[in-house]
């Protein structure tokens, strides 16, 4: 290389462990893009037209409804606390309300693993992430024509199947 080159190198990874240490191991080598995944990655190489230019760096995660918001017949009020199917209340903890916010909330979107650990659970790890996800998985199974979680490999959750039009 001569000296007016400077390599870029893109680091995609669900883990926040993984990119930490390639931006470590990689420190004064050149520019280094990290993100969470290719649909980040996409948007910080390819902006929408007319849109802001994203930031090279972590993107922020979609933002959670504040209002109530409802998939089907099951309906998610955040400000007060509750989660009802087919009129009838659900249990859940604070967080697998939080997590079913988010999951629920428009657009109906896939989010990564980071994404819900830094808006749902302070940045935790994912270990964290994956045992309340099963929780919920746990409860919503109970549901007859309920929502389900699905897991997109190496990427995150996303909700589904979608309910039947209105």
């Amino acid at each position: 290389m001569s000296g007016a080159e400077v390599p870029i190198v893109v680091c995609v990874s669900a883990d926040v462990a993984v990119r930490e240490r390639v931006l470590r191991q990689l420190d004064g080598v050149g520019s280094v893009v990290s993100c969470a995944d290719l649909a980040q990655l996409r948007a910080m190489l390819f902006p929408s037209p007319g849109g802001a230019t994203p930031a090279v760096g972590p993107v922020a995660p979609p933002v959670a409804p504040q209002g109530p918001v409802s998939w089907g017949k099951l309906v998610v009020d955040r400000a007060g606390g509750r989660v009802t199917w087919r009129d009838e209340p659900l249990p859940l903890t604070p967080t697998e309300r939080e997590l079913l916010v988010r999951l629920v909330g428009p657009p109906l979107v896939l989010w990564s693993y980071e994404q819900l650990c830094a808006s749902v659970l302070g940045g935790a790890d994912t270990a964290l992430l994956h045992s309340t996800m099963k929780r919920l998985r746990h409860r919503l199974r109970a549901l007859p024509g309920g929502p389900q979680v699905h897991t997109v490999r190496g990427v995150g959750y996303r909700l589904g199947p979608l309910p039947p039009p209105a």
